[in-house]
């Protein structure tokens, strides 16, 4: 079973539908065999360099009261937790391309689960910009990759058209809010939803597919 798992390291919805969709594929086990990918998409595409207070960028992209805004932070860590991922104080947003391009290359040595775990964990646990270059390098080591050949990658711009040209293909698609999992380039499963939820989802794609 292919599974392309596309978004943003920005988006905490993504940390936890990863981790759900991960406790859905333990219960699975090797019943369906299955090939993960992940694929960049930007939720603040022009977010400058220096960042945005999380607060302030967060009322006013989705029109929320500073109330309703923790009463969704304390659903999300709740979810989070549910599924193995602490939340912890988010106090900025920043700009996520340069994470793009390392998970781009995490793939091609073979180690994309890791950096997309390492990445989210540094920006929604430890609140670190992964636009930074020393926290870009300490997720790569903490993945398992070559620190030197990360820090090779993260100075240029390697990996920046391959990472447009994905986002791009993922646009024309359709996909205009993530995570979004597309199974066998096939069907659609949008959101942070439950493990059980992704279980069912793919057994019965599984069991469809026979």
């Amino acid at each position: 079973m292919k599974i392309d798992f596309v978004s943003d390291v920005a988006c905490p919805w993504c940390a936890v539908g990863l981790n759900a969709l991960e406790r859905a594929l333990e219960k699975i086990g090797d019943d369906i065999p299955v090939e993960l990918s992940f694929h960049p998409f930007e939720l603040n595409p022009q977010m400058a360099a220096e960042g945005e207070d999380a607060t302030e960028h967060l009322m006013r992209k989705y029109g929320l009261s500073q109330e309703q805004l923790e009463r969704n932070r304390a659903g999300l860590r709740e979810r989070g937790a549910s599924v193995g991922f602490q939340f912890g104080d988010r106090a900025r947003v920043w700009n996520t391309f340069d994470a793009h391009r390392l998970i781009h290359w995490a793939g091609l040595e073979g180690r994309q689960r890791e950096m997309k775990h390492a990445l989210l964990q540094a920006y929604h646990g430890r609140n670190d910009n992964p636009g930074d270059a020393e926290v870009l390098y300490r997720a790569a080591v903490e993945a398992g990759l070559d620190g030197e050949r990360a820090r090779e990658v993260i100075a240029s711009d390697r990996y920046a058209a391959e990472v447009r040209a994905q986002e791009r293909h993922w646009q024309q698609m359709g996909i205009n809010s993530v995570p979004s999992i597309i199974i066998n380039d096939r069907h659609l499963i949008q959101g942070g939803q439950p493990p059980e939820v992704f279980e069912q989802a793919l057994r019965q794609l599984a069991q469809a597919a026979e």
